[in-house]
């Protein structure tokens, strides 16, 4: 029988059970001989693993090891270097910041206060830890226990129940006195909420929404089709708006509604002069198509969007007009928006203003732009809704509304005496019988502001300007001939409760009483006042946009934050402080729409037709378009961002920090994890809000 030549074992792929049929070879002379090998040769066996290894192997092995953990601490200690550089540059030398001289000084007082206030907390902090730690918790006690003299043991022991002593006796009762001033209001307007919410709810069930009776543009009589179109202008007011005019212009232009009967006015108040060629070539492009558009410009720029609005209303060709439509530069109307507005007014003599719901292409972009949509659409499906429904008046949105002309001229026209002209002619015109509605369903897309210093900026205009309509409206209201009911809704709901209240128990419960409850335990607030009720109303808040309850608790600590900015807004309105006059243009991004594609289509037909229109062209006009183009080079310049630390709101995010922390002496239960869950969410929205300002 011939040998076996065992490979298969020596590699370990020969299995205990073979298969197929065996092989047999035999030879005739063999010349060699047979020996049987019962295993491998000792060359031909399996190393172990352990062997073979020497030390001078093991020591470059454990060299190489240290040296990758040498690294990684190296570039951990690198990019902690380089965090803190950054932080000294732009925190304490203020590198890399270009801020104007007029706004370097604003607010110093304010961030002096918060930044005394956070030191002063630290130190009164370490105290009561260490008071707490070496068993000096007088205050456990409801009836405070001042010992006598004698039993009084050092000097830190006596300056503490000194301290306690001043507190129990002259700050807790002030504080106490406020927190239940501010806790009544707090009530009052969760009150207004909560029927708010009611009656968003009975109007959904109830299906209730204006409707237009019968179709007011059958085509019956194709002759006098066209006289059922009654004649509407369109206005567009903008400043400088570089990153929206193209969009918003296009927009408009596409709105389905005979060309005869409409007009739009571009209204340019910009003061760079790229910017004016630009939005001109814009209008002239939609004028060679037939559009019925023109462009105006002031030379005297005073009264800011009113002064605007003013002018262009004193044309006059605007007296063939019947209704105004007006949108921002950032808003994209759809193409049948005239055709579901207009026709409210029909049959309808008393309908002064009909308004469109706003809804936003960039809701989604940051955390902060999903903060705003909670709060607009609040504002939208209830507010508005609600007051639209149920008393015809609410306040006019400044943009993606119809207005009836004629109430406007019999309301007094657009006033320059305050930087809310949209809320003062609706005012005026509701003292003068006017009535408005409200479609929640008639949509306009427009953007948020996508950055925190945009979005300060525009509610600090926001909440000024209320305050000041209110010191100049409030002696016309009371001698106005409405009814009383609607005089005392004016008065102490749309003015008093919604743009003075809320702001000031906000700012004062959340942002002072709260921080002081950290070193004044007497006056601390109930449980019930600094949890549950805020979680209630901010559900209820977050109800008209139901994706976004994951982020309930960063609205709850960022609308109590922002406070500051509207309390300080507030004040400087009601008393006409210097920056209550402020108007400042709200950036835009220039965020594209589903109308955009056709534009993109026309740009690129334009770079097709290019040249030919070179060759028709005369020099006059071939001078005319280079220097069109080199104003879109010059518009199209990237703009280099601005990095900011906004010291404030991060002091006031460690000042809310340190309150939560204080908590665990006075009630180490729920209510110390929900504060410091509150502190630390806080913080996390505060550094991603840093962070939009720096990426």
């Amino acid at each position: 029988m011939a040998p076996r030549l065992g490979f298969l074992c020596w590699w370990g792929t020969e299995k205990d059970s073979q298969k197929g049929t065996p092989v047999v070879v035999t030879m005739e002379k063999p010349n060699f001989s047979v020996v049987e090998i019962d295993g491998p040769d000792a060359a031909f066996r399996p190393v172990e693993k352990s062997r073979g290894k020497n030390a001078k192997q093991v020591t470059w092995v454990l060299l190489l090891k240290a040296n990758r953990a040498v690294g990684c601490i190296t570039w951990l200690v690198t990019v902690l270097w380089a965090l803190l550089g950054t932080i000294k540059k732009r925190l304490i030398y203020r590198q890399g910041v270009a801020i104007e001289d007029g706004k370097l000084g604003r607010g110093r007082l304010l961030f002096g206060v918060i930044r005394a206030f956070l030191v002063t907390s630290m130190a009164i902090l370490a105290f009561e830890m260490l008071a707490y730690f070496r068993g000096w918790h007088y205050f456990q006690n409801p009836n405070l226990h001042i010992p006598q003299a004698s039993d009084l043991q050092g000097l830190l022991h006596s300056l503490y129940v000194a301290w306690l002593t001043f507190r129990a006796d002259y700050i807790a009762p002030l504080i106490q006195t406020l927190s239940k001033f501010c806790i009544v209001l707090f009530l009052i307007q969760s009150v207004d909420r909560m029927i708010l919410c009611f009656g968003c709810l009975w109007i959904k069930c109830k299906r209730i929404e204006p409707k237009i009776q019968g179709d007011p543009f059958r085509l019956d009589d194709v002759e006098g089709a066209g006289h059922k179109y009654p004649m509407v202008l369109v206005q567009i007011p903008m400043c400088n708006e570089r990153e929206v005019y193209e969009q918003s212009i296009s927009a408009v232009c596409q709105i389905d509604w005979p060309r005869d009967r409409l007009l739009i006015q571009v209204l340019d108040d910009s003061d760079d002069e790229n910017i004016q060629v630009l939005i001109k070539a814009e209008v002239a492009k939609w004028s060679q198509k037939g559009v019925n558009i023109i462009y105006h410009h002031r030379l005297i720029r005073t009264g800011y969007k009113a002064g605007n609005l003013k002018s262009a209303m004193s044309c006059d060709y605007v007296r063939d007009y019947e209704f105004v439509a007006i949108f921002d530069a950032d808003f994209q109307p759809n193409p049948d928006f005239l055709k579901l507005t207009v026709p409210h007014f029909k049959d309808n003599p008393e309908l002064g203003l009909v308004q469109a719901r706003w809804s936003f292409v960039n809701k989604d972009e940051n955390l902060l732009t999903r903060l705003q949509n909670i709060n607009l659409c609040f504002h939208f499906e209830v507010e508005q809704q609600v007051n639209g429904v149920f008393l015809n008046f609410f306040g006019f949105n400044g943009t993606a509304g119809v207005w009836r002309i004629k109430a406007l001229e019999e309301s007094g026209g657009w006033l320059e005496r305050t930087t809310v002209e949209d809320m003062d002619i609706a005012v005026r015109a509701h003292l003068n019988g006017w009535k408005f509605v409200f479609l929640n369903d008639v949509k306009v897309l427009c953007e948020v502001p996508e950055s925190y210093e945009a979005y300060r900026k525009q509610q600090h205009r926001w909440h000024s300007g209320p305050m000041q309509l209110f010191r100049l409206c409030l002696p016309a209201i009371i001698s106005s001939k409405i009814a009383a009911w609607k005089k005392a809704n004016l008065i102490l709901i749309f003015f008093l409760l919604r743009k003075l209240i809320l702001p000031f128990y906000s700012f004062t419960l959340f942002c002072i009483i709260l921080p002081l409850t950290m070193f004044v335990p007497e006056a601390e607030l109930p449980l019930w006042v600094v949890c549950y009720v805020p979680v209630f109303m901010s559900l209820l808040n977050i109800l008209p946009s139901p994706k976004s309850f994951p982020f309930i608790i960063p609205y709850l600590l960022f609308e109590n934050t922002m406070s500051v900015t509207k309390f300080n807004a507030m004040v400087s309105g009601l008393f006409q402080l210097g920056s209550s006059y402020e108007w400042i243009v709200t950036k835009k991004a220039g965020r594209s729409s589903e109308s955009d594609l056709l534009a993109t289509a026309e740009r690129d037909s334009k770079v097709m037709n290019q040249a030919l229109i070179y060759r028709g062209a005369s020099e006059s006009e071939l001078s005319e378009l280079s220097h069109l183009k080199e104003c879109e080079k010059v518009a199209a310049a990237p703009v280099k961002k601005v990095n900011k630390i906004y010291r404030k709101e991060l002091a006031l995010a460690f000042l809310l920090l340190l309150a939560s922390l204080r908590s665990l002496l006075a009630a180490q239960g729920v209510h110390f994890y929900f504060l410091m869950f509150q502190g630390v969410t806080f913080l996390l929205v505060g550094l991603d809000l840093i962070g939009e300002q720096m990426s």
